[in-house]
């Protein structure tokens, strides 16, 4: 994965208005975004995403949701500033709430969002091998495009459960041509393998992967066990971290104010430290982007993100609150 910094401060706050909605599939909804006083809005690379803000539907602190943006226009570059950012969600009726209220968005509605960060760039390789499960071609989406721009060669397998749930098709055809090939489970002629595609490859073809967890596990560990470098496998999960079978309930004790809290089994650090009012900031919720960095004072800590250096872990200092937990029954945290 490509290492990353965590920002040092939080990404300004927008207020933008719902300009246009679309619904390329009976599960996914594409809005565009426009700033309210019509301005220019601050540009973005390939891989970005916008943080917005979703109101607690029990009146709570309001969270944040990440949702990458879609540019398909290699004829314009987005870096330096655009007039309207545009999202593809799918609704998770299972979720936490944000697919829900963003799908119950109207055109007229005001949302709070952070500029956009970057947690998953494209570097500059030569031959790029791109591939995205489902809602995962949001982020894959502007990558295609700004490597058409450049004139550099890739390839972009898109896969899903039937064609039809496959969304922006007709988009990347006229983008990609050729260089796009569709994968749908309940076909056998065109269902994805990571087998084939991988043989077809060259070791450590530069691999570029988003989508659920478990496509993305097997597209690395296929990659790695062919003898892929780290350096050339580059994902971004679509999914948060779910709760773990043995997971168990924990105390959490606020360093500066002595304050305890008890960490469910079914709840993360973070959204226990969120719902007390504790400052902590995070995007990713997935162990990958390195924002919610938190120092321990003590105890012993299960790590679950893929963000932290070996050492990092061993070295019982810090933890990735979002997915990662307390094995000795107590922590102390520097906050």
């Amino acid at each position: 994965m490509t290492p990353m910094l965590a920002p040092t401060l939080a990404p300004s706050l927008l207020t933008l208005r719902v300009a246009a909605i679309e619904a390329p599939t009976s599960l996914i909804k594409s809005i565009t975004l426009e700033a309210t006083d019509g301005a220019l809005l601050p540009g973005y690379t390939p891989g970005a995403h916008l943080q917005v803000e979703i109101p607690c539907a029990n009146g709570g602190a309001p969270q944040w949701r990440s949702y990458s943006l879609i540019h398909l226009d290699p004829h314009d570059d987005p870096r330096e500033g655009v007039r309207a950012y545009r999202l593809g969600i799918r609704r998770e009726d299972e979720g936490r709430g944000g697919s829900r209220h963003m799908h119950a968005l109207e055109v007229g509605a005001t949302l709070t969002v952070r500029a956009p960060v970057n947690h998953f760039p494209l570097a500059a390789p030569p031959c790029v091998l791109l591939i995205a499960g489902g809602i995962g071609i949001t982020p894959i989406v502007s990558m295609a495009s700004a490597l058409a721009a450049q004139q550099r060669d890739y390839v972009l397998h898109f896969s899903g459960r039937t064609r039809e749930a496959l969304p922006f098709v007709n988009e990347l055809r006229a983008l990609a041509g050729e260089r796009l090939i569709l994968h749908a489970d309940d076909e056998p002629a065109t269902r994805f393998s990571i087998d084939a595609l991988l043989e077809n490859a060259q070791v450590n073809q530069p691999i570029y992967v988003c989508g659920p967890a478990g496509m993305i596990d097997a597209v690395l560990a296929a990659a790695r066990k062919r003898g892929w470098h780290e350096c050339d496998l580059h994902y971004e999960l679509f999914t948060e971290a779910a709760p773990q079978e043995g997971d168990t309930a924990f105390e959490v004790e606020l360093k500066s104010s002595g304050k305890r809290l008890t960490v469910p089994a079914d709840k993360s650090l973070l959204d226990t430290l969120i719902e007390h009012g504790a400052d902590v900031m995070y995007d990713c919720r997935a162990g990958y982007c390195g924002l919610c960095s938190t120092r321990v004072a003590s105890g012993e800590i299960e790590h679950r993100d893929t963000y932290l250096s070996d050492a990092d872990k061993a070295s019982g200092k810090v933890m990735q609150v979002c997915v990662s937990r307390c094995k000795s029954g107590r922590l102390v945290l520097d906050l």
